[in-house]
């Protein structure tokens, strides 16, 4: 998530936005007032709910993550403590800086909306097993993880072979890296190929329809999207034939396709 910090009377000095703490430290507790949601700057940031054992992980959160955004949204205590697993910094955001962020950047706004919409099918999820309508989930599954099965025909393919990822043959396929605020698991994850972290959390999907591909770019993506060297234009559908080369971000792959 990039930052863009501003005020009515130009833009701000970034430093006065800063806080940084140490291992172990404490950003917030379950149940403080807040004022205030931060973006992680560097460093990792670990969620917790307080339970009879003790702290539960609910995420950890890394570079570009955000928490803390529900004391904005809706003026409510803090749902869960927030420890720091390393030295970081982070971006501290008021209310006012807050709405100025979400004029100048649509991402924060959809990440916002993704990771709601996920709390919402949760809460729905769990009326339905309460009342018997619907099937007790693993606690260990990935319930928004959507399954699908997988085409060996077609295949991005990482530089030198080092890595291929199947594309889904009946669904799209999402491109992109897991997210741990949203909860979102991409089914291509390239998390591993991309070290500067320069593509997006939900980067770009590859639709299949009536046997072509297209390759679609999502709304929100930072570091664009490109084909045989040219960006594509976000939403606008492009078409996918084999050996087409691929960027998202920084990481480059090859569209395969093997018939038999």
């Amino acid at each position: 998530m990039k930052v863009v910090l501003k005020s009515g009377g130009g833009a701000a000095s970034f430093e006065d936005y800063i806080v940084k703490l140490p291992p172990g430290a404490t950003v917030f507790c379950e149940g403080d007032v807040g004022t205030e949601m931060f973006v992680i700057q560097s460093g990792s940031v670990e969620i917790a709910k307080r339970v009879k054992e003790g702290l539960k992980t609910l995420a950890v959160l890394e570079k570009g993550d955000f928490f803390g955004e529900m004391s904005i949204l809706e003026d409510v205590p803090r749902t869960a403590d927030a420890i720091t697993r390393t030295d970081v910094e982070l971006v501290k955001i008021n209310q006012s800086t807050f709405d100025e962020m979400l004029r100048h950047n649509g991402e924060i706004a959809v990440r916002m909306l993704r990771k709601l919409s996920r709390r919402l099918r949760e809460t729905t999820a769990l009326l339905e097993r309460s009342t018997g309508e619907a099937p007790a989930l693993d606690e260990s599954s990935d319930f928004f993880e959507r399954p699908g099965a997988r085409d060996e025909i077609y295949r991005l393919v990482a530089d030198g072979g080092v890595e291929e990822f199947y594309l889904n043959r009946d669904a799209e396929t999402l491109v992109g890296r897991i997210d741990p605020v949203t909860g979102i698991r991409p089914d291509v994850d390239l998390t591993t190929l991309d070290g500067p972290r320069s593509v997006s959390r939900r980067h770009a999907k590859i639709v299949r329809s009536e046997g072509e591909f297209h390759v679609v770019e999502e709304i929100g993506t930072m570091n664009g999207t490109f084909v045989n060297g040219t960006r594509i234009a976000t939403g606008a559908p492009t078409p996918l034939r084999d050996g087409d080369r691929l960027r998202f971000g920084l990481v480059d792959l090859t569209f395969r396709v093997t018939l038999s």
